[in-house]
C-alpha cells in the first residue's frame, strides 16, 4: 500500500512542477502543444482545443511540450518567439510551483502543533562541563552553529549531526550582545536526568506558543531549512564527504517513502511522515531544476542570458538552434546519469532486503 501511495506522491510532485510551467505559459499566452504527466507509452489521452493531455506508463517524470520550445518556428505563440522575461517566468514557474506546494504541505502539517522549542538556554545540566561566563548560561541565545543561523532548535539537527569532531563554533547573544565561542566542545553523551542516563548535550530551551503567526514563520524557515540542506549535500558531493552511491533517483526516493509508511506507528502518522517528506523533495525538485545545468530549467535561463549578452555584444540575433543542440547532449548525459542512479538504487533496495 505504501509503495502505491509513494508512487503517487512522486508523480504529483512532478504534475506540479509541469503544472506551473503550463499555468504560466497558458497564462502568457504560449502555444502548449502537450501536457504529459509520466513517461513512456501513452495509456491514457485527451486532445484539448490546442493541448493534448496525455497519462503515460512510468510515473518517473512528465513534460510540458511547447511550441518552438527548442526550435524555431514561425508561430508568433512559439516559446522562443516571446521576449526574454515571458520565457524566464515560465521557467521558474515550474520550481516556484514545487516551492508553494511544499510550504503548503508544511504549514498544513504544522497548524496542528501548540509549541515550538526556541534558541534561548533555560538550564543546563549539572554535569555539563563548558558553562559560565567563558562558556554556555541560562538566558543565552544560539544565533549560529558553525556559521549557520538558527531559528529554532530543530535547525541545530542538521548542522550538529554533520559536526563528527565533537567541537563547533558557535554565536551566542547575551545581554544584547553576540559572543564567538570558536572550537566550543559540544557533543551529545550520558547525562543523568531524572535518575536515568540519557544521551543528551544537556541544554534545555525555551518554549514558544504556536500561535497563527508563529505556526507560518515556523513553516517558512522549515522549508529554508530544506534548501540549507540541500546546500550542505552539494558541498558534500564537491568535497568527497558524500559519492555518487548516495545520490538517490525516483526509485530510492519512492522505496525511502514506502520506508518512512512502514516505521511509522499507524496509517495517520505514515501519511503524515509521507506528506512531510514529499514536501521535501518537492524543495528539491525546485532546487535542482534552478541550478545553472544544460537541460535544466536554471541552465535554460543561464542561456537566455548569455544569447542576451551575446546578441548585444556582436549586434546579431543567435540562433536558438545552438540552444537546442546544448540541451539535447545535457538531456542525453542527464539521462545517462538518470540510468546510473537506478541502477545503484535498484542494486542498494536488493542489496538491503536480500543481502
Amino acid at each position: 500500500m505504501y509503495i502505491a501511495i509513494a508512487i503517487l506522491a512522486f508523480g504529483i510532485i512532478i504534475a506540479i512542477h509541469e503544472l506551473g510551467h503550463y499555468l504560466s505559459a497558458k497564462a502568457l499566452n504560449v502555444k502548449v502543444n502537450e501536457f504529459a504527466i509520466g513517461m513512456g507509452p501513452k495509456i491514457l489521452q485527451k486532445q484539448g482545443k490546442e493541448t493534448l493531455y496525455t497519462l503515460r506508463l512510468l510515473p518517473f517524470g512528465g513534460f510540458c511540450a511547447m511550441e518552438g520550445q527548442d526550435d524555431e518556428t514561425e508561430d508568433p505563440r512559439s516559446f522562443l518567439a516571446q521576449k526574454r522575461w515571458r520565457r524566464i517566468i515560465i521557467l521558474i514557474a515550474g520550481s516556484a510551483a514545487n516551492f508553494i506546494a511544499a510550504l503548503l504541505i508544511i504549514i498544513t502539517l504544522t497548524a496542528g502543533a501548540t509549541a515550538f522549542v526556541g534558541t534561548t538556554i533555560t538550564g543546563l545540566v549539572d554535569e555539563f562541563p563548558n558553562k559560565g561566563h567563558d562558556g554556555l548560561m541560562p538566558g543565552d541565545r544560539i544565533v549560529s552553529i558553525n556559521d549557520d543561523r538558527l531559528y529554532y532548535v530543530d535547525d541545530s539537527t542538521l548542522f550538529m549531526q554533520l559536526n563528527t569532531g565533537g567541537r563547533v563554533d558557535l554565536v551566542i547573544e547575551r545581554g544584547g550582545e553576540k559572543k564567538q565561542l570558536g572550537n566550543f566542545p559540544l557533543e551529545r553523551r550520558l547525562y543523568t536526568i531524572d535518575g536515568e542516563e540519557r544521551l543528551r548535550y544537556g541544554l534545555t530551551f525555551d518554549i514558544i506558543e504556536a500561535t497563527a503567526a508563529e505556526q507560518l514563520k515556523y513553516s517558512c524557515y522549515q522549508a529554508y531549512n530544506f534548501v540549507r540542506m540541500i546546500r550542505v549535500s552539494v558541498v558534500m558531493l564537491i568535497t568527497g564527504a558524500a559519492g555518487m552511491d548516495d545520490i538517490s533517483g525516483p526509485v530510492g526516493i519512492v522505496d525511502a517513502m514506502n520506508t518512512i509508511g512502514r516505521q511509522s506507528p499507524n496509517i495517520g502518522a505514515a501519511l503524515g511522515n509521507i506528506a512531510f517528506f514529499m514536501s521535501f523533495i518537492g524543495v528539491n525538485v525546485a532546487v535542482v531544476n534552478m541550478l545553472p545545468i544544460p537541460a535544466m530549467d536554471g541552465g535554460r535561463i543561464l542561456f537566455t542570458f548569455i544569447s542576451w549578452l551575446i546578441e548585444k555584444i556582436t549586434r546579431r540575433r543567435l540562433d536558438p538552434k545552438y540552444e537546442g543542440y546544448i540541451n539535447t547532449g545535457a538531456f542525453m548525459l542527464l539521462m545517462g546519469l538518470m540510468v546510473f542512479i537506478l541502477y545503484n538504487d535498484i542494486t542498494r533496495i536488493i542489496a538491503a532486503r536480500f543481502g
